[in-house]
């Protein structure tokens, strides 16, 4: 049934989502020094094209029209980030001028009304910290309270919705063991140190922010999937989809709402020596109450022991993983199946979303703890038209399909309290540039002009006849 036209309940959000150093550029202004993506961008080969994010969507300047446009669609919430190295440059003292950017930008959405729902750390850990070890650092955790602290000293009258951390497993694994991501490091004990500590600092900034004001609505961001075995009759094949599961999911669901890690995935990395870092009384504080969990989902994952002449079919070889950054997912290889793809490759896969919805609130979350989707989108490679209009029916049919796998989640008993497209403009994709457009508004980079795509409208049409 069209999405647009099923009835959702009537406190459910409908927002975007964007990231600091993906849009507001301004890289050396107010104050900023470099975060780990600036020197990773700087790295030959590291980023294509040798793309950075100096001016990106050149948002820091442009935030009041920006924010406008939101308001011109309907939105209600709209999530973004703080750069540490702009409230805190080389993780040193705090920068009254780059916290006076997200006051202004705070109060231009709340006269818009439009709820600001904030992000403390979607990947740009300041280069300095990254010198002193970065995440594989345990006194980095406790650097991130007092950040924490310092954006709550500023924005904690205004900002009611909190989410820690976007997708550690990106900021760990995918960072410093692929070495895919800044820093770019290939080191797995290093990727295993990062992820713990990355949950015990979500957990001390839940204690500091809990303690400062116990009626904020504290959370995290988790990149989470559905990993289904090629053949659930083969063992190899289940043994691959609990690793990806495990290296996915458990890693850090468990953890935050059970206090613990999986024993299985404890032993599939022993031999590295995981349990030392470790501390007695760190699972206490990782498991810190919380009462929002953000789940992004892009797409599932079909996977097996046993590699496959169709893993590749769908997608250029540089676009489909080939191997997963853990040490746990050895020899797990990925399957492509009979699903439409995205222009990275990625398979469109809706009825993921709902699965994957139900088991959280099924075995986590219980009625405890609101679901959010915060991040779910889809890059296609847009044609833009003679005049200027950009008909991106797929993304428009994506956002629509993934909202009604959130509503089949509402009909089984899953109660989910708003939606986040990613992302509200084109941006700087991370290590692909600015070769890959996930936004319901197009930015043309070179004159900064920003014009709202056919999935923008649909969105808009969708906000406009929700039942109340």
């Amino acid at each position: 049934m069209d999405a647009g036209t099923r009835a959702f309940p009537k406190d459910f959000l409908f927002g975007v989502a964007t990231a600091a150093y993906q849009i507001e550029g301004a890289a050396h202004e107010g104050g900023r020094t470099d975060s780990i993506w600036d020197a990773f961008a700087r790295v030959p080969g590291a980023v294509v094209d040798g793309h950075n994010g100096d001016v990106a969507c050149d948002h820091y300047h442009r935030y009041e029209s920006d924010v406008q446009l939101m308001a011109d669609l309907g939105l209600q919430t709209y999530r973004f980030s703080t750069s540490w190295s702009r409230v805190q440059p080389d993780g040193g003292p705090v920068n009254a001028e780059g916290l006076d950017f997200y006051s202004r930008l705070v109060d231009q959405l709340l006269e818009k009304n439009i709820k600001p729902w904030l992000t403390l750390y979607h990947w740009d850990l300041p280069q300095a910290l990254e010198e002193k070890g970065g995440w594989a650092n345990r006194d980095t955790a406790y650097r991130f309270a007092e950040y924490a602290a310092n954006v709550h000293d500023v924005l904690g009258d205004r900002v009611d919705a909190w989410t820690t951390l976007n997708e550690p497993w990106c900021s760990s694994f995918l960072s410093y063991i692929g070495g895919e991501h800044a820093p770019g490091r290939q080191e797995p004990e290093a990727g295993l140190a990062a992820g713990h500590h990355l949950l015990l600092a979500h957990g001390l900034a839940v204690q500091e922010l809990r303690s400062r004001n116990p009626e904020l609505q504290l959370g995290i961001t988790l990149n989470l999937t559905v990993a289904d075995p090629a053949d659930p009759t083969d063992a190899g094949d289940l043994d691959a989809a609990r690793r990806i599961d495990g290296q996915f999911n458990r890693f850090f669901l468990d953890p935050i709402f059970r206090g613990s890690y999986p024993d299985d995935l404890l032993a599939d990395v022993a031999h590295l020596g995981f349990d030392k870092y470790v501390l007695p009384g760190d699972l206490e504080i990782t498991s810190a109450p919380i009462d929002a969990l953000g789940v992004n989902y892009y797409h599932g994952e079909l996977v097996s022991a046993q590699p496959s002449v169709r893993e590749a079919s769908t997608a250029a070889p540089s676009e489909r993983p080939k191997r997963s950054p853990f040490p746990a997912a050895e020899g797990v290889y990925w399957h492509a199946r009979d699903l439409p793809t995205t222009a990275m490759g990625w398979e469109v896969q809706p009825e993921g979303l709902t699965r994957l919805l139900n088991r959280v609130k099924a075995e986590y979350t219980g009625t405890a703890v609101k679901l959010y989707v915060t991040e779910n989108g889809a890059a296609y490679n847009d044609t833009v038209e003679d005049d200027g209009s950009v008909h991106d029916s797929e993304r428009a049919a994506f956002l629509e399909q993934h909202l009604g796998a959130i509503l089949d989640a509402i009909d089984d008993g899953t109660d989910v309290y708003g939606y986040f497209y990613w992302s509200l403009m084109d941006n700087y994709e991370w290590a692909w540039g600015y070769h890959k457009r996930f936004g319901i508004v197009r930015v043309d980079y070179e004159t900064q002009e920003r014009t709202l795509k056919d999935s923008a409208i649909h969105y808009r049409k969708i906000i406009a006849r929700r039942t109340l």
